[in-house]
């Protein structure tokens, strides 16, 4: 996967290491739609200078949309829509123990006026639709993306009928 110095549209930003096997469906998502990302671990609380000087630098690093991944105060995402004007998407993640990541998923969600982050659901399903939203983003400026997210609907669309003609044969 690309590291901090090479060009990639998306970065995938996890608080801790924990978070990387849920992450990993967003990882994976990218990649099928020709994606690689670049992938950080960055806490908005134990390397808030790092994640500040990411943030701030994103989009002259050819960075189009900050995905962002973190559980129980989850300030992580918000963090980034602080010091990024680009696209901010966040992850709610459930930590070890609490109210199974609820309090992630009101950390992300509930932000003030004038600094949206797009949140998407908590744990994996959310992961991977970050990675799609991420894909609809970048699409509406790229062609051949758009293509690739339309075969991907198409193909969504399929499965579930062919599921449903399975079981009504």
């Amino acid at each position: 996967m690309p590291t901090a110095g090479k060009s990639a549209l998306v970065a995938i930003l996890m608080g801790s290491d924990s978070d990387l096997p849920t992450m990993q469906s967003c990882i994976d998502q990218l990649k099928a739609f020709g994606i690689d990302p670049i992938v950080r671990i960055l806490s908005a609380h134990r390397t808030p200078q790092a994640a500040m000087e990411f943030a701030a630098n994103a989009s002259e690093n050819g960075i189009k949309v900050i995905i962002a991944a973190a559980g129980m105060a989850a300030h992580l995402a918000g963090a980034m829509a602080a010091h990024s004007p680009l696209p901010i998407i966040g992850v709610p993640m459930q930590a070890k123990e609490g109210p199974c990541g609820l309090d992630a998923l009101l950390s992300t969600v509930q932000m003030p006026p004038g600094m949206p982050v797009a949140s998407m659901a908590i744990g994996k399903a959310g992961a991977k639709n970050a990675a799609v939203f991420a894909v609809q983003i970048l699409a509406l400026s790229d062609t051949e993306l758009a293509k690739r997210l339309s075969a991907f609907r198409k193909a969504q669309t399929e499965a579930v009928l062919k599921k449903d003609a399975e079981l009504n044969t």
